[in-house]
């Protein structure tokens, strides 16, 4: 009888999850079309709407909005589980978030905890908005999920609870397939989208994960930092198109050295599960061990600094959504893990050519999202024990291995950034404290209001990954032999790249730890207003200082420059401090640019008279170009957020625009010197073309050069740095009504010579020491560590007739690298890395680094501000 009674319960469950299959609307039945099919792509919102529907329909999906995307669009996890998990999320949320954070579980509720917790998979699809499989392919996984009646899967899902952002970055995705429809069915059909595919940083939203500028990435850092605690995660991107077809971890040497092994491991563990199961399934071309490093945070996987599970897939890519024919001749592969196109333990199965389609990239990212989660059921209980077992170890390596604190003194040559500083690490999770009391440690006085962070935190690699020093672990193909290269740059030491004093403790004090109250809320120097005032003071020294300066301009508030250096209240306010005056017909404006300063200004209740200069700002064209041009976003993105006013041109607009009419300032981001002037690439002496349209592959040309020298003629300034500064180089020519005056700027560029020679600069920071008496380094200290690539570096001359020139930045002669990596840097050493140069009235400001790096480089932003507000030369 109780037999009988069980097959009749199995059969009403099966016969109920028929009947809700029925039910729930198919992918190819609400888009139109089969997802992955050739030539056929969905936007954003109706992915979303697709997902609010199954939603709506099954039990086993939830969508939850997580945030907004920079232009506004919002953001979602779809939750994908049992149906008893996903009634279940708040209670499993806290379980996930005692395992990831309490380092103190006794071992019966540790025990409990593992038995009624799930492990939480978190996948970000298609952050980089060319890479299309990953976001295509959710609605059908989704769907799977919401109608499976294989038992397999049932049990996964009552293990696992798939987190999927269905797309990272949804401006992008819409931008991409807007692109890709407007040219379908013509011959320039997956022709690349003239832009970035992004508000601001394209590609580089992937490298932004340590300074969480961007509100796509801060929605899904939140998810690990602070609310879900996934105990997995996957980014899946795609890759070039003929190569492997698949990349699963083990990623490539070198790793970071703070990471523990064991996440490491981890991540072995599913990349080896999914290259078995898509094998088994007859999918070529996996390859592991590949291309791909684990060494610098900054992606998605900086989740791996904070015991998550984290790893990251790349699949072959297609024309957008049009098929390719790959010969078999044309597949190749190179450097790290592979280096030929033949079966290896790194890709034991390799593809042999043909055509590859959307729906192949569809197919793989089913298969390998499927095995994520099969392994994830399998592991469960380990799973779950691994990750509070990392918050353990992890808390008790940082009781009893220095460095134990970074103390942080509250006097700083620049507050807001320690103040942004403090932020953005409670931003990632971690705890910070101040002192509440004087103390002596190491032999130094620390002092009331100090910042201390300890490490014995759950996220102790992480602090130390970003308050250290970069030291690169140099791992080499063979003993002695060639260096492998890091993936991406070495360097993002928090305190160098924001020139805020840090001091490592390696000595523990229960004296100090005594001292401590943790900073609750959000963090500031700032004290209420209580009195009347004519104006505050705000000191050149500080970034914050600049933006409030530009946001009072904006709002039409009178502000002022220092023309010499005045102290108020024992504090000393340096030359070319800025006056931002009260106006009672703005008081809101004026209150809200004083509300917004994260330390206290000078107040002048009088009308006193300072010796200054009124402040107006420049009008500012801004080059960029047509080729993802993520340099010129990352400054689009730094004068947005300053209120810094500005127009974004192309090479192409040059010879039709008048611009010393329109324009004071023309600044010139990093870029190729042939794109500039053809909209092609150039390589050796030939160029090349490109994927773009026609329309796009357009560049300054003759005409358009000319324009620009006419513009410097007439008293422009013009700003360059890293590449574009080559535009400069050699002979130039100026037209004056009949007459062309010939004439070279007094530099040139010699890392060519410095490269051949053996010089290697792999994205550091690298000390330059200041000419302290310019307009150009107001509120500078002496010397300062500024991004490099070990190019362009200056050797300026002596200058002809009515030429000037001033090195503003010089490299030391000695100890040159101050984070990251390079070899042979001396010979940088005594060569000039800023440069400032006048023709006539016009004038030029180059650097050898890129003062705004992917808006990482605080320390130099200033070098940058005050060349925009240089005087005109009469």
């Amino acid at each position: 009888m109780k037999r009988i009674l069980l097959v009749a319960t199995m059969l009403v469950s099966l016969l109920g999850l028929m009947a809700q299959s029925g039910s729930i609307t198919k992918p190819a039945d609400f888009f139109g079309f089969e997802p992955g099919s050739d030539r056929n792509l969905f936007t954003y919102e109706q992915l979303i709407q697709y997902l609010e529907q199954l939603d709506g329909e099954s039990p086993r999906l939830k969508l939850e909005e997580i945030g907004n995307s920079p232009m506004g669009k919002p953001m979602y996890i779809a939750f994908i589980s049992s149906e008893e998990n996903i009634k279940n999320l708040e209670a499993l949320k806290e379980i996930n978030r005692e395992l990831a954070l309490n380092s103190t579980l006794e071992k019966d509720k540790l025990k409990g905890m593992i038995s009624e917790g799930k492990v939480f998979v978190l996948a970000t699809l298609s952050m980089h908005s060319t890479e299309v499989g990953p976001s295509q392919s959710s609605s059908l996984i989704a769907y799977d999920f919401a109608t499976t009646t294989d038992e397999k899967k049932l049990e996964w899902l009552n293990n696992v609870v798939y987190m999927m952002v269905p797309c990272h970055n949804p401006d992008g995705m819409d931008m991409i397939v807007e692109n890709y429809k407007k040219n379908r069915g013509t011959k320039y059909e997956g022709a690349s989208l003239p832009q970035v595919y992004h508000k601001y940083v394209g590609h580089d939203n992937n490298r932004d994960f340590v300074i969480l500028t961007q509100d796509d990435n801060r929605a899904i850092a939140r998810i690990y930092n602070q609310t879900w605690f996934p105990q997995v995660m996957v980014e899946k991107h795609q890759m070039g198109s003929t190569g492997t077809r698949y990349f699963v971890p083990p990623n490539h040497d070198p790793v970071a050295e703070n990471v523990p092994a064991g996440v490491f491991h981890w991540g072995g563990v599913f990349g080896q599960h999914m290259a078995t199961d898509m094998t088994a399934e007859g999918l070529a071309g996996v390859s592991q061990h590949y291309v791909f490093d684990d060494y610098w945070p900054g992606s998605t996987e900086t989740c791996i600094w904070k015991n998550v599970i984290g790893f990251l897939t790349e699949a072959a890519s297609a024309r957008t959504a049009t098929p390719i024919y790959i010969e078999p001749t044309e597949l190749r592969v190179s450097g790290k893990g592979l280096s030929e196109y033949k079966k290896s333990i790194n890709m034991l199965l390799p593809w042999e050519g043909g055509w590859w389609r959307l729906g192949d990239i569809v197919e793989y990212e089913i298969v390998s999202t499927m095995s994520i989660i099969k392994t994830a059921s399998l592991y469960r209980e380990d799973i779950l024990d691994f990750r509070n077992r990392m918050c353990r170890e992890q808390v008790e390596k940082g009781r009893t291995e220095a460095p134990y604190y970074y103390i942080m003194p509250e006097k700083q040559h620049d507050p807001g950034e320690l103040v942004n500083l403090v932020n953005l690490m409670k931003e990632h999770g971690v705890e910070v404290y101040e002192l509440t009391g004087e103390m002596e440690l190491d032999g130094k006085l620390y002092k009331s209001g100090d910042v201390v962070i300890p490490l014995a935190q759950p996220f102790r690699a992480f602090i130390k990954e970003v308050l250290e020093a970069q030291e690169f672990p140099e791992r080499h193909y063979t003993p002695g032999g060639i260096l492998i290269k890091p993936y991406d740059i070495t360097s993002w030491s928090l305190p160098l790249h924001r020139y805020v004093t840090s001091h490592e403790i390696d000595t523990r004090s229960k004296e100090l730890e005594a001292k401590l109250s943790v900073i609750d809320g959000e963090y500031d120097l700032s004290e209420p207003l209580e009195m009347e005032v004519h104006a505050m003071v705000v000191p050149v020294s500080a970034n914050e200082s600049y933006r409030a300066a530009f946001n009072a301009l904006e709002l039409g508030l009178k502000v002022e420059r220092l023309k010499e250096a005045v102290e108020m209240k024992a504090v000393s306010y340096g030359k070319g401090s800025f006056i931002i005056y009260h106006d009672s017909k703005k008081k809101g404006d004026w209150e809200a640019v004083l509300e917004a300063l994260p330390f206290q200004p000078g107040l002048i209740s009088d009308k006193r008279t300072l010796k200054s200069v009124l402040l107006e700002l420049p009008r500012i064209a801004l080059v960029e170009t047509y080729f993802h041009d993520m340099d010129a976003g990352w400054t689009r993105y730094v004068f947005d957020t300053y209120h810094i006013p500005f127009t974004v041109l192309h090479p192409d607009q040059f010879p039709e625009k008048d611009l010393a009419d329109k324009f004071d300032v023309i600044i010139f981001p990093d870029n190729d010197k042939s794109i500039l002037m053809t909209g092609k690439r150039k390589s050796g002496d030939s160029y090349y073309m490109g994927s773009y349209h026609p329309d796009y592959v357009k560049g300054m040309d003759k005409k358009g050069f000319e324009k620009l020298m006419t513009f410097s003629d007439q008293g422009g300034i013009i700003l360059a740095w890293g590449r574009s500064a080559n535009l400069f180089e050699g002979i130039l020519k100026i037209k004056q009504k009949d007459e062309e005056e010939e004439f070279q700027l007094p530099f040139r560029d010699i890392s060519p010579e410095l490269t051949k020679a053996g010089l290697y600069v792999a994205g550091s920071l690298v000390k330059i020491n200041l000419n302290g008496d310019h307009p150009l380094t107001l509120g500078m200290p002496e010397s300062i560590g500024v991004f490099s690539r070990g190019r362009p570096v200056f050797r300026t001359s002596i200058p002809m007739f009515d030429m000037d020139r001033r090195v503003i930045g010089t490299y030391p002669e000695k100890e040159i690298l101050m984070s990251g990596y390079a070899s042979n840097e001396e010979k940088m050493g005594n060569q000039a890395a800023m440069i400032w140069m006048k023709k006539g009235k016009g004038q030029f400001v180059f650097y050898g680094f890129n003062p705004q790096f992917r808006a990482s480089t605080q320390t130099s932003f200033k070098l940058l501000f005050n060349a925009i507000l240089l005087d005109k030369m009469e």
